[in-house]
């Protein structure tokens, strides 16, 4: 960076001004929130509120005591390298400013204190417990980009594409050299070369040789819905692979020649064309699936569903780190950083945290409802509607959360349902059943032989208590086929299970008390439950209690009930 740039710069997701005369506890912060999240950058020498240039020059004792703060101030030390960068500073002498780098890392940092802090934005948020546990279990998922690809070597790498890489971001040596000393991409052992999941994702020859699922699969459905069997209405069926770069870019192009454009003469007299989705935004929802999916789940790929009404994006894995679907707009965490910063690149990653918030401008300008994010299982479902659903033309349809039906049998009212012929009616927050039908309430999945009746909040099985916990397992064992989980976590999550029973309250307390677990091993034992649906929060009992669920099964287990 120039000393222009430096001073230009707003400060974001991965840059930071800081003044020479900062404390270096205080410096910590940053520097411990760029680690745990993306990386990014610290200006020292300019006054972060006024941007008056100091210059770190006259104050050698300073930044030897600056310098040392990764290493004294933080636990464990981060990453970071050094640059100065000439500069006139306020008085008009010529001076330097001081720029920490900042590299993103597997673990998780803290500060003297033991203080957890993490990047969002332009601020160094302090992480709550839960918090923290989480973004423990997100930094396991980051090491999977780093991890060795077995039977893989370096005539796997695709070198000429690697010598086109390096010439684009300014690197002097060779293709080699560059995946040696960078980023982890390979590493000599033993007189052979190990390459990492990130290196033969980004500069493979075959990267489907070893990651047959990383792939983008585009599916054009006929009408406003998704059928199968003597209906199925797929009418485009078309898979994309690949390296990362190419099939990214043959899956944007291909979305381009689906986009219908309309043309109308404007009221200024121009002929206008407006096309049913933005440029950006159908980009960006493709950018991010392939940024962010989790790929050690290897059992599927990329979807992307395109409808008359509506495109649906679907990328396997959570929404990674501390992003939910409330605060996705504006809160950042890449579950694959070098795969982020390759795209970063090639301009396709503008700003890291900037694409949804620009989707969602770019949408109400268009007129069209913003995005949508919905997690089924541990599957990111994103979907984009066009001026079709917009104006309410689209018949109603519940996507993962309701039934897709020929023939309407019910309307939502008052959040209650009306059905021509009445099988339920809701009351007391029972479900009084004519003919008793499975529902489960969260993904609305209807069974024809009932399994549970609610009746004031507790339930009246016609399986017994120990088959309920099987199908529990079921979930858990699904999870680790699924490599979602680690057997080691699962042996966990069924200890708990068999520990406590239904109406049991627990929290990170009880499971101590119970399994003799110590405090991290409690906690993200109760997050993986959380995630995998098997226990629900408790009001009323103090913070972080919970309850297994007795109440639904996981989608996962449907073909296997009686």
């Amino acid at each position: 960076m120039t000393i222009e740039e430096v001073l230009s710069a707003e400060e974001t997701q991965i840059f930071d001004r800081k003044s020479i005369h900062i404390d270096p506890k205080a410096l910590a912060i940053p520097i411990i929130a760029f680690a745990n999240a993306d990386g990014g950058t610290v200006a020292i020498g300019i006054s972060d509120k006024t941007r008056r240039v100091e210059g770190i020059d006259d104050e050698t004792g300073k930044v030897n005591e600056l310098l040392r703060v990764p290493f004294d101030f933080c636990v464990p030390t981060v990453k970071a390298e050094v640059e100065k960068v000439p500069c006139t500073d306020f008085k008009g002498r010529a001076n330097h400013v001081l720029l920490m780098h900042v590299e993103p890392s597997m673990e998780v940092h803290a500060n003297q204190a033991d203080e957890v802090f993490m990047r969002v934005g332009d601020k160094s948020k302090k992480l709550s417990f839960d918090e923290r546990m989480q973004l423990m279990y997100d930094k396991g998922e980051r090491f999977f980009e780093d991890k060795p690809v077995p039977d893989a070597d370096i005539d796997d790498i695709d070198m000429n594409f690697v010598k086109g890489y390096i010439d684009k971001i300014g690197y002097s040596k060779s293709p080699m050299e560059y995946l040696l000393e960078n980023k982890g991409f390979a590493k000599e052992k033993n007189h052979s070369f190990q390459v990492s999941t990130a290196a033969i994702l980004l500069f493979g020859k075959n990267p489907q040789l070893y990651f047959p699922r990383a792939r983008v699969r585009f599916i054009r459905y006929e009408g406003i819905r998704e059928c199968v069997g003597a209906q199925m209405n797929v009418i485009k069926d078309v898979i994309f692979e690949g390296n990362i770069l190419n099939m990214l870019t043959k899956a944007i192009s291909y979305l381009d020649t689906q986009i219908k454009e309309k043309t109308y003469l404007g009221a200024d007299g121009l002929f206008v064309t407006e096309e049913e989705y933005p440029k950006f935004v159908r980009q960006e929802i493709i950018v991010n699936a392939i940024t962010h999916r989790d790929y050690s789940i290897r059992g599927t790929d990329i979807q992307i569903k395109m409808f008359d009404d509506r495109i649906v994006v679907e990328s396997p894995g959570r929404l990674p780190g501390l992003v939910k679907a409330g605060n996705i707009r504006h809160t950042h965490f890449s579950r694959n950083p070098k795969i982020a910063e390759f795209l970063r690149d090639y301009n396709f990653v503008k700003e890291y945290g900037e694409g949804v918030d620009r989707m969602c401008r770019e949408l109400e300008a268009a007129g069209l409802q913003g995005p949508e994010y919905r997690v089924n299982a541990f599957m990111l479902q994103a979907t984009i509607r066009n001026r079709l659903a917009s104006e309410g033309k689209a018949v109603f349809e519940a996507e993962n959360h309701g039934l897709v039906r020929e023939k309407s049998l019910f309307e939502e009212k008052n959040h209650g349902l009306v059905r021509e012929k009445p099988l339920f009616e809701e009351e007391n927050h029972g479900l009084v059943r004519e003919k008793p039908l499975f529902e489960e309430e969260n993904h609305g999945l209807l069974k024809e032989q009932s399994l549970f009746e609610a009746n004031n909040d507790g339930f009246a099985n016609e399986k017994s208590m120990p088959e309920q916990k099987a199908q529990l397992l079921e979930i858990v064992i699904n999870a680790v086929e699924d490599k979602t989980i680690s057997p080691t976590i699962a042996r966990n999550v069924k200890e708990v299970l068999e520990t406590f029973a239904f109406d049991q309250i627990f929290g990170r307390k009880e499971i101590k008390s119970a399994l003799h677990y110590g405090d991290y091993r409690a906690g993200s034992t109760i997050e993986i439950m959380h995630q995998l649906e098997l226990i629900e929060p408790v009001k009323g009992h103090g913070k972080g209690k919970y309850r297994i669920k007795c109440k639904r099964f996981s989608f996962y287990n449907l073909n296997r009930l009686p």
